[in-house]
């Protein structure tokens, strides 16, 4: 038990909770709020692989820089409490979750998971050439709800890909947030992002941006969406709210409330507006 309380932390599993509420509205807004019991199944199950799997990747691919960063050095493969070859096992598995997943679900999303599994794994390197990597990250997570419709309807359409959109600015505006702590680091050793290219300033004025443009998407999305009506409309503002405070605790360039800021605000963002979609479906 002990052992698996290790690989739990070492992906950060109770932070599924960022992506996974997209997918549950994009999957009950498909189904007109009757999914199929073995659809939502599978979707959490790819769900959880995916994101497990991306997590663990990364913590491979970071394990130097990790080691190198006093402020990530006590992390799980710098510490040596999980052993590399551990890591590669938990990653192979999560990733065959994901596919096996797929597989259950339809032919198309059976295609496509080598497409999910090349995103979410690739941004682990983005950050050695580019600095809009918190949008590479963002492009991970946006895929949960693409994914989910497709799950239950095996097409594309409008209402997943603005909200992708959505989730995509979101985390990429918290990302940046939370990349200003490394500034100093980024820049002795060369890793890039919004603030170490730009300075801390400017990049909480970009994540302001993302931000903004997160809202936007959301409004767009819930707009478009025939099986919602305007109590869903509500979560948008609940949103904008939520990020408007988050802006706050860093307003300035202090970051002593980031980690308020980052776990706390936005873990309540995704679960707001699930909260008005089932009210919106179920009892509006």
């Amino acid at each position: 038990m002990e052992a698996v309380r290790r690989y739990l932390s070492f992906v950060k599993f109770e932070h599924t909770i960022f992506a996974l509420p997209f997918a549950l509205i994009s999957l009950l807004v498909a189904s007109d709020g009757r999914p199929r019991p073995s659809t939502l199944l599978w979707v959490l199950v790819a769900m959880v692989g995916a994101r497990s799997a991306a997590m663990a990747f990364n913590r491979l691919a970071d394990r130097a820089i990790d080691a190198d960063n006093p402020r990530t050095a006590d992390r799980h493969l710098p510490a040596g409490t999980i052993p590399v070859a551990g890591a590669v096992v938990f990653t192979l598995a999560a990733a065959a979750l994901l596919v096996i997943a797929a597989w259950r679900l339809n032919p198309l999303c059976l295609k496509l998971s080598p497409v999910a599994l090349l995103v979410t794994l690739g941004y682990s390197y983005t950050k050695r050439f580019t600095a809009l990597s918190h949008l590479v990250l963002g492009l991970g997570l946006g895929i949960a709800p693409v994914g989910a419709w497709l799950a239950a309807t095996g097409a594309f359409a409008p209402f997943p890909l603005w909200l992708a959109a959505a989730v995509m600015f979101w985390v990429a505006g918290f990302d940046t947030i939370y990349a200003c702590q490394d500034v100093d680091y980024d820049r002795r050793v060369g890793l890039h992002s919004l603030a170490s290219r730009l300075g801390t300033p400017r990049a909480l004025v970009l994540s302001r941006v993302f931000h903004v443009l997160a809202i936007a998407c959301m409004a767009a999305a819930f707009r478009r969406a025939e099986a919602l009506g305007p109590v869903s409309l509500l979560g948008v503002g609940v949103m904008a709210a939520l990020l408007a405070w988050e802006q706050s605790l860093v307003r300035g360039g202090d970051l002593r409330r980031l980690n308020r800021a980052f776990f706390e605000i936005n873990s309540w963002v995704g679960m707001a507006l699930l909260a008005v979609v089932l009210v919106d479906l179920y009892l509006a």
